[in-house]
């Protein structure tokens, strides 16, 4: 017989509403920020300052990073359907993935890997980098186009990691030594950057790498809210399709008359 599906997620009586094992109301309204019960939510525990301290800097970090991918996505999306701004929205969501902000999963799984290894850190490190050079693999959470020789944000949120929660640092030790290896590798400096900087505190404050893309979801979010505000305002939706339509020439066959 299957068991009975379940959920410690949230009740409600006639009068109470409930979040896990917490009256909504009495426990967490007006005392508990957003990202405390956010964590507390998704993490079924209270977070220490410590966490709150990383996991803040992590939402500001995540937020916003000018006109990407997911921030085109929305405003264009937006150009088609302005009467659903919900609609624009998800679709710059869609697009926090393995390859933009959601980067921060795939290089967390790489740094317990380093952590775990019986040979230690810097072998684990070097091994690493190795297969993904012979396979022609991109390693996740390193190199920016646009931050060089360094991420700024980066440093910053390894300083209030340490300095705030109060951590061991093992996985702050890691990436970094992780960075080493890949510099010597490739005979050139690759940044660290914010999504792998985000992959280390996360996990130093006990976030599973399995979740953590939900976290740069919710950050990302708020940044496509307004997208969508200034597009309201001004609008850049028609002028990206226009310069794209000029800067991707048509190369078939067909006689459009423009010769």
């Amino acid at each position: 017989m299957a068991k009975t599906p379940e959920t410690k997620l949230s009740t409600h009586t006639l009068t109470k509403l409930y979040v896990r094992d917490m009256d909504l109301v009495e426990d967490m309204m007006g005392k508990m920020t957003f990202t405390d019960a956010m964590f507390y939510h998704v993490m079924g525990t209270r977070p220490s300052p410590g966490q709150t301290a990383v996991l803040d800097a992590v939402l500001v970090t995540l937020m916003e990073h000018g006109l990407t991918p997911s921030a085109i996505a929305a405003r264009m999306t937006y150009l088609s359907a302005p009467e659903a701004l919900q609609s624009a929205v998800s679709a710059g969501l869609l697009s926090v993935a393995s390859q933009f902000v959601g980067t921060m999963e795939n290089c967390a799984q790489i740094l317990e890997r380093l952590v775990a290894d019986p040979d230690g850190v810097e072998a684990a490190a070097r091994r690493e980098v190795a297969e993904a050079r012979a396979e022609k693999r991109h390693m996740p959470g390193f190199g920016h186009h646009l931050h060089r020789p360094d991420d700024p944000r980066s440093p910053k949120l390894f300083e209030i990691a340490r300095a705030q929660a109060d951590v061991d640092g093992r996985y702050i030790d890691a990436i970094q030594t992780l960075n080493a290896a890949i510099d010597e590798a490739y005979g050139k400096h690759l940044t660290i950057n914010a999504t792998g900087a985000t992959a280390a505190v996360m996990l130093e404050i006990g976030v599973p790498a399995r979740i953590m893309r939900g976290f740069a979801v919710i950050s990302r979010a708020a940044g496509l809210v307004a997208h969508v505000m200034e597009e309201q305002d001004t609008p850049t939706g028609r002028h990206i399709w226009e310069v794209v339509e000029e800067a991707i020439p048509y190369t078939g066959k067909a006689d459009t008359g423009n010769d």
